[in-house]
Parts: C-alpha cells; sequence; structure tokens
C-alpha cells in the first residue's frame, strides 16, 4: 500500500473512533479532507514538528472549517506535533482536543480558534503578507469548506488577495456540496466558483480530493503556481464521508456520531495500518 494512503487509512480509523469515543463531533468532513491534509503535512508542507506560534522559516496552514477538527488533530499527531495516545482525549473535560480548535490550551500546530466559519481565509492572507514584509519565502496553506463562502467575509479577503498580489497564498475549498442542513445548491447555490476566483484575479485549479496521487500532484501544481502575482485557490472535489461507504455523500453525517454498531463496520472498511491510539 502506498505509504500516503496507508497514513490516510489510519487517520480515517481515528475519526471514526474519536468521534464515537465521546458520540460527538463532525465525522463526514473530516473524512472527506483526510487525503488532502496527510498529503499537505507528509509529503508538500515544510513544516517544523518544534512548534512555535511566529512560523518563521516554514510553511503555515490555517484551518477555517474547524468543525473537522478530527482529521487535523490526528493528522497533526501522526505527524508528531504530540502523542498519538492524546487522541483519546478528544472532546473531553479540560482536553486540548476542543471539539473546534482554539488556542488557549496551546495543542501545538493550531495557531487560530476556528470555531467560527468564514475567518480562516483572512487570517491566512495575513499570515502571507507578513512572509513577504519579513523577506520569508515559504508558504501559506488554508482550508475551507464550499457552504462556508456563504459567509460574506470570504469574499472581502478573496477581493483583498486578488487585488494586492498575495501570491504566497495556497487556498483550497472542499468542494463536497453539502453542509449541515442539506446540499449547498438547496440551502444557498454557489454557482460557479472558478469563474467567481478568476473575477477575484486567483489563479484558479481544480483537483480530485479523494485520490491521493491527484492530491499530491495538484498540490505541488499549486505550488509551482505561487510567486507569478496572484493567489493560488485549489476546487477541490470531495464525497463527504469518504471511506466509510454508510456515511459517504450525504449531509446526514455532518455532525452525529457512530452508534456501537456502525462503528464496527467503518473500522471493517478501514484496516488498522499503523496503530490504533
Amino acid at each position: 500500500m502506498n505509504p500516503l494512503v496507508a497514513t490516510a487509512t489510519q487517520i480515517r480509523r481515528d475519526i471514526v473512533r474519536m468521534v464515537h469515543g465521546v458520540q460527538s463531533g463532525h465525522p463526514g468532513g473530516s473524512l472527506g479532507c483526510t487525503d488532502f491534509l496527510t498529503a499537505l503535512y507528509f509529503d508538500v508542507m515544510t513544516h517544523n514538528k518544534d512548534f512555535d506560534m511566529n512560523g518563521k522559516g516554514e510553511d503555515l496552514f490555517f484551518l477555517s472549517n474547524g468543525h473537522i477538527s478530527p482529521v487535523w488533530y490526528s493528522t497533526l499527531a501522526r505527524s508528531g506535533y504530540f502523542p498519538v495516545a492524546e487522541l483519546a482525549t478528544f472532546r473531553k473535560l479540560n482536553t486540548r482536543l476542543q471539539g473546534h480548535p482554539t488556542t488557549h490550551e496551546h495543542l501545538p500546530g493550531v495557531r487560530i480558534a476556528s470555531g467560527s466559519l468564514g475567518q480562516g481565509l483572512s487570517v491566512a492572507i495575513g499570515a502571507a503578507v507578513a512572509k513577504k514584509l519579513n523577506k520569508d519565502a515559504h508558504l501559506v496553506f488554508t482550508l475551507m469548506g464550499d457552504g462556508e463562502l456563504e459567509e460574506g467575509q470570504n469574499w472581502e479577503a478573496i477581493m483583498y488577495a486578488g487585488s494586492k498580489n498575495v501570491d504566497n497564498l495556497i487556498a483550497t475549498v472542499d468542494v463536497n456540496g453539502q453542509q449541515i442542513d442539506g446540499t449547498t445548491h438547496q440551502v444557498m447555490d454557489l454557482g460557479s466558483l472558478h469563474a467567481k476566483f478568476e473575477a477575484f484575479k486567483w489563479e484558479v485549479m481544480e483537483m480530485d480530493g479523494n485520490d491521493m496521487d491527484a492530491v499530491v500532484a495538484g498540490l505541488h501544481h499549486a505550488k509551482s503556481l505561487t510567486g507569478k502575482g496572484k493567489p493560488v485557490v485549489i476546487l477541490m472535489k470531495t464525497i463527504m464521508g469518504k471511506g466509510v461507504s454508510f456515511m459517504e455523500g450525504t449531509h446526514e453525517w455532518h455532525g452525529i456520531a457512530p452508534n456501537d454498531e456502525q462503528l464496527a463496520k467503518a473500522l471493517a472498511e478501514l484496516p488498522e495500518t499503523l496503530g490504533d491510539y
């Protein structure tokens, strides 16, 4: 098995176990974005596991759709930011692994709180501008959901980045077509995101977010587009709940936990590859 696929499989296994353990959390989007975060942290980004908040001399990542914290926590733990065993504390009292990432627990890898949607892109742009001012050639990455783009602050940020040539930024939109109350088309049709980002002077590319080879190639291609006067956005097509057959493709698993029987079924589809916590 491809090592990145093996890692992603274990992270998916972590996700369903974490959410089941406290009967709370967001498995759907987490499972859909697992391949992306695995590729980003284990192949694409230059990052320092000896964490500090400033992030000088390394690439930075900001999770805007913070409700998919299970996949990010597992990715951070599996890549060495904190002990894998700590995943067992997810959403429990006094844990560092809150339901939405926060900073006052000082969890390594987390630089902003992202419980409120629509803010991560603005922060990422600020960090990217700071890197330019500091003559730091590293990149800033961020991930947001397609439903999250219904938040108006995103479009102010998108306009700013395009007009100010923030070309050391790679933003990715998880285009799964689902949000908490239904499909994005039903809740508020987003229209053509490709055309909208192009109109705001972004370099736009699309990729399959659930094919590991495509994700790795897509992220490296995105890196090759930086430094050319435009911010880069990846419209990443994913399947909500990817990897667990009964969770795939429906908003119903946006924010509910599997019961014991469902957990057993999910784990049967996700072989243990790196060892459970």
